[in-house]
């Protein structure tokens, strides 16, 4: 696969530091070449490149469980990271990046929506963009990332 945190800072447009909306990672996601955009039984997104899944808004699971109250969270989204080194990096960044044991030997990272606005809409892009890298084929991510590298 291609190496991990490559991606260019900003690869759509100049740095965005407003904050991060869940628009923003439909629009990122599909900015990415090749991807479609399916969805689970729940009807929730799914974005595949050449069907492999990167990111995905997950449904209420027992892994994943309000602090608080203990009732299942209904917003959260799975994005796929390069490595386990750079799915501790992201989690020792700490909020909003969380895992669960589920996750426990699978590289990916779990964020709700409602914490996303404690994202800058540059560092979204940043993920989201590795977490294509990750699962696209090998030619595709070259070519992409030989167009969008500073030269």
């Amino acid at each position: 696969m291609a190496e991990a945190g490559v991606c260019p800072p900003a690869y759509g447009r100049g740095m965005e530091t407003r904050k991060a909306t869940v628009a923003d990672v439909h629009e990122l996601a599909t900015a990415m070449p090749d991807v479609v955009c399916d969805a689970t039984a729940g009807g929730r997104p799914v974005f595949q490149v050449h069907r492999r899944s990167f990111v995905f808004f997950r449904g209420p699971r027992k892994d994943a469980v309000d602090e608080v109250s203990g009732e299942r969270l209904e917003d959260v989204v799975m994005v796929v990271v390069p490595t386990a080194e750079d799915k501790q990096a992201i989690l020792q960044s700490g909020p909003p990046w969380f895992t669960t044991p589920h996750f426990d030997g699978y590289n990916a990272v779990l964020v709700r929506e409602s914490h996303l606005g404690l994202l800058t809409r540059a560092e979204l892009e940043e993920v989201i963009c590795d977490a294509w890298l990750a699962k696209a084929p090998k030619r595709l991510a070259r070519a992409w990332l030989d167009e969008h590298r500073p030269g």
